[in-house]
């Protein structure tokens, strides 16, 4: 019976496993991000739960061997398909500490670790971002979560304008929340939304063209409307299909005018104001009342981390404080965060922030600033790819449109070719729709990548373009 108390000497040489494993893993990150036997190693893995296991180190040693061509390396520097960063050594390192010591980041009494590396992660993110220092944070396990801590306090907020407190006496008997935002408004906020019992379709879209930009006037007259009943406001800084920005100041200013509650997703487009070059991209952010941003993007932390912001403590701990016989009255990170168990990822966070600081990360930021330009100089100057739309931070929209392959079979061809890379190996980029079109829209964030994988991605698309072309091009006729 393989009881793992029998033999608990298989803690190291498991770890040791690993290690082998990983000496070779981050020596070479210039092999393919997806291999041919992906879908078949993963697969392979057995179905049928094991009436006797088989034992630490053998499992261990299925894991890596399937594994190893089952996974995608999407930490590596060609991973472009979502906005996904990589790992910094410092971060890596530290997830694994994390994993050994297992903490629960929920309350002091359960890790002082954890809960003072958060309170000085969260700290020095907002020193990072220019946020205001009185503000409330809390790290999630992404975007998505983080999202809905802040959208929870926004709701909370909104309550207490109608006298009801929300998070005591439910919804039931109040009035529709509106909710008002750009055609950027990404799918998480919606899911957010849900999650709340706000409702998607509660949402009026402001948007000015089919790009889906912010219509301020438009924003201003549903708000006039309203006739200063609440509402909620939320701005998109970095949209993910080009990398655009709502106004977040016009926004700002048009919201609290009129009494309603700004909420920024700043996902990965927060990060605009680590560089001087991008900063004002989301200026007015410091006037918002609630912010939601990734870890997992371009901090470059392991999955899962996210950090919400909120300008008034009190409306998260109304939320998410959760009191029972055996729980102290002062734990704070439990009492702002919709999870109580916490995984300690302030251990990475403050790990990577303390080991490369602000220079550290405004040079990763600016190198992908770079990449980006570069490739969109390279679209533009190309015969057979087109720019889709301005990249002003770390997203390029563009696609393959060779010269003699007819309009009408572009969006076509795109979408296959982006199939194909998903497949390939070399990069992995898929495609998305700006304004109607299909194209690509690769994101620059792992702190790896360079200029020369970015031109792998272009000589990619172009030859995969070249070989699905073909059956697209009208038949030779001989003289």
């Amino acid at each position: 019976m393989p009881d793992p108390l029998r033999r608990p000497e298989d803690s190291l040489p498991a770890l040791e496993l690993v290690l082998e494993y990983a000496r070779g893993y981050l020596a070479d990150f210039d092999g393919l991000v997806r291999m041919p036997t992906a879908d078949e190693a993963a697969h392979a893995f057995a179905a049928d739960f094991p009436e006797e296991g088989k034992g630490t180190l053998a499992a261990i040693q299925q894991l890596i061997e399937l594994g190893a061509d089952a996974h995608i390396r999407s930490s590596g520097p060609r991973f472009f398909h979502w906005v996904i960063g990589g790992c910094t050594p410092g971060a890596l390192a530290a997830d694994w500490f994390a994993s050994l010591i297992d903490q629960n980041a929920g309350a002091w009494s359960s890790s002082p670790l954890a809960v003072q590396l958060e309170a000085i992660s969260l700290a020095w993110l907002q020193e990072l971002f220019g946020l205001p220092a009185a503000w409330a944070g809390v790290l999630t396990t992404g975007a998505t979560t983080a999202g809905f801590t802040a959208l929870a306090a926004a709701r909370q907020w909104w309550g207490e304008q109608h006298g009801v407190d929300v998070a005591a006496q439910g919804l039931a008997g109040v009035s529709p929340l509106p909710v008002l935002s750009s055609g950027y408004l990404h799918v998480s906020s919606l899911k957010a939304l849900a999650m709340l019992g706000i409702g998607r379709e509660q949402v009026t879209y402001c948007q000015a063209d089919e790009t889906r930009r912010l219509d301020p006037a438009a924003l201003e007259r549903e708000l006039k409307r309203l006739g200063g009943a609440p509402a909620i406001v939320i701005a998109t800084a970095g949209e993910v299909n080009a990398g655009h920005f709502d106004p977040v100041a016009e926004m700002s200013a048009i919201a609290h005018e009129h009494g309603a509650w700004l909420h920024v997703d700043g996902a990965f487009g927060l990060f605009a104001r680590v560089s001087p070059r991008t900063a004002a991209l989301a200026d007015g952010v410091e006037h918002a009342d609630s912010v939601s941003a990734d870890g997992h993007k371009w901090l470059n932390v392991p999955h899962d981390c996210g950090f919400a912001f909120v300008c008034d403590p009190a409306l998260l701990t109304a939320v998410f404080s959760a009191i029972a016989e055996y729980t102290p009255d002062d734990e704070v990170f439990a009492f702002r965060s919709p999870e109580f168990s916490r995984r300690a990822r302030s251990l990475a966070v403050w790990t990577t922030l303390a080991a490369y600081g602000r220079d550290g990360y405004r040079a990763i930021v600016e190198r992908c600033l770079d990449i980006a330009e570069h490739v969109a100089r390279e679209v533009e100057r190309a015969d057979d790819m087109e720019l889709l739309a301005p990249a002003p931070l770390n997203i390029v929209c563009f696609r393959y449109r060779p010269p003699d392959v007819p309009e009408d079979a572009l969006d076509e061809l795109n979408l296959e070719i982006g199939r194909a890379a998903l497949t390939d190996g070399r990069v992995y980029v898929g495609t998305t729709r700006w304004a109607g079109t299909v194209g690509f829209r690769p994101a620059f964030v792992n702190w790896r990548t360079t200029i020369a994988d970015a031109d792998l991605l272009l000589e990619t698309v172009r030859d995969l373009g070249r070989r699905l072309a073909q059956h697209l091009l009208p038949p030779v006729v001989a003289g």
